[in-house]
């Protein structure tokens, strides 16, 4: 009998278990918010409450209101209550700070890794393609909620420590407790958190189209860019509720009385549109793309 009619025996296949994949999670986690990319981006995102805050203290300090009525939503009654620099510092960040850092979090998910020739390693372990693309979304929507926190507790410690804090006034005109407010402002950052998770998995399909992670991470900023550009231009009406910025600060909605739902969900129904559409873009991408490096 020949060595070839002799059966190899069969090597058994490691299953893939639930614990396998949260330690990958947590690793992709370590490694995102160890950059000292990350670590920038979130610090640029933590000041511009700080420099919101001290203009308006400045502005203010001869008792002229903030702003003449102008700027940001709210910025006219931070002085009467620090807590609605929460609301101005979301208000400030939304349309470019906080996009822009997700768009670099997420253009550099997959190409960074090519780009580092490191993206083949990750492949040899048994969690396949598509359970890594999914980990790297996981870990960039993790870090649009740890962004937007970043600026929320950033204004509200800022808040506290130039101006009042206490009841306030909604944008109804109707006074709610401190308490309430603190729930509606943590609604409001869970709001605009969920407001990237389209422009997350935009970045995550930029990424997977090249391997340069630099190239990835300035086409998605650039995508971002123009498409608030068309969202402004007035020819374009007929197209801008189809963008994934048009409802962004839909969010005010939640500091009226009672809360105006409608635009709230229709951001969250456009940005589920996003994430499902180029999600399953980059998902098709991925998985049938050579790995090279």
């Amino acid at each position: 009998m020949s060595r070839a009619d002799v059966a190899e025996p069969a090597q058994p296949v490691r299953p893939v278990s639930g614990l396998w994949t949260l330690g990958l999670l947590r690793n992709e986690l370590v490694t995102t918010f160890r950059r000292w990319r990350t670590l920038a981006l979130l610090a640029v995102l933590a000041a511009v409450p700080v420099l919101v805050g001290i203009a308006v203290k400045i502005e203010t300090g001869d008792g002229a209101s903030p702003g003449g009525g102008g700027g940001p939503a709210f910025i006219s009654q931070i002085t009467n209550n620090g807590l609605f620099l929460v609301f101005t510092a979301l208000a400030a960040t939304l349309p470019f700070f906080l996009p822009m850092a997700i768009g670099v979090v997420a253009g550099d998910a997959i190409a960074g890794e090519a780009g580092s020739g490191t993206l083949r390693y990750l492949l040899v372990a048994p969690a396949g393609r598509s359970r890594l693309l999914l980990t790297k979304y996981a870990a960039v929507v993790v870090f649009c909620l740890a962004a937007t926190l970043v600026v929320a507790v950033s204004a509200l410690t800022v808040g506290a420590l130039l101006f009042p804090l206490g009841d306030l006034t909604t944008i109804s005109g109707t006074r709610i407790g401190f308490a309430e407010g603190l729930g509606r402002a943590l609604l409001i950052a869970l709001a605009v958190a969920a407001s990237l998770i389209g422009v997350a998995a935009l970045g995550l399909f930029v990424s997977t189209m090249t391997g340069s992670g630099i190239a990835a991470m300035a086409t998605t900023v650039g995508l971002l860019i123009t498409v608030q550009i068309l969202d402004q231009i007035p020819q374009l009406h007929a197209l801008q509720p189809y963008f994934f910025s048009h409802y962004w600060l839909s969010f005010a909605d939640l500091m009226r009385e009672p809360v105006y739902w409608d635009d709230l969900t229709k951001n969250l129904g456009l940005q589920a549109l996003y994430a499902a559409v180029f999600g399953s873009a980059a998902w098709a991408r991925f998985t049938a793309k050579d790995i090279t490096a």
